[in-house]
């Protein structure tokens, strides 16, 4: 497997695997956009905005990284797997990746209801820093700031 970072031509798969993923893993909740929407998201906005990283093995991406950068510091915003890839190692190299770039420390939001995230994120080191009502997320979900110093 190889980590390299995220090309314009990989957009149309990074939307996949983010869309797929997501419904996959978290059923319950009500997306707020398309997977049309999320596509042109990717494209338009994450690509050329954040650090995009990709897991790749014999040609095919199985999952991906986003790193942003704000006032309140750095944010790994999307860590996104294949359906049918979890539990391979494939998040956590992608997550050792995100470390390394940023030993500083890092921040992330985890929806309440995604028990697998949760669990991920704190046998990685993730501490919960705040829980919210969901009132700040499109999803109106309630979600939980982990912080990884």
């Amino acid at each position: 497997m190889i980590i390299r970072p995220a090309t314009p031509d990989d957009a149309g798969v990074v939307a996949e695997i983010s869309t797929t993923s997501r419904h996959a893993a978290m059923p319950t909740i009500r997306w707020a956009h398309t997977a049309e929407e999320d596509r042109w998201w990717v494209a338009h906005v994450l690509l050329p905005k954040d650090e995009v990283w990709v897991a790749e093995e014999g040609g095919v991406v199985l999952g991906f990284l986003a790193l942003h950068r704000d006032e309140d510091g750095d944010w790994v915003s999307q860590l996104y797997l294949r359906p049918g890839h979890w539990r391979q190692g494939i998040g956590t190299v992608l997550l050792g990746h995100a470390k390394a770039l940023r030993p500083g420390g890092l921040r992330l939001w985890c929806f309440h209801v995604n028990a697998r995230g949760r669990a991920f994120y704190e046998r990685h080191g993730f501490r919960v820093d705040r829980m919210t009502d969901g009132a700040g997320n499109e999803e109106r979900e309630p979600d939980i700031l982990y912080v990884w110093a």
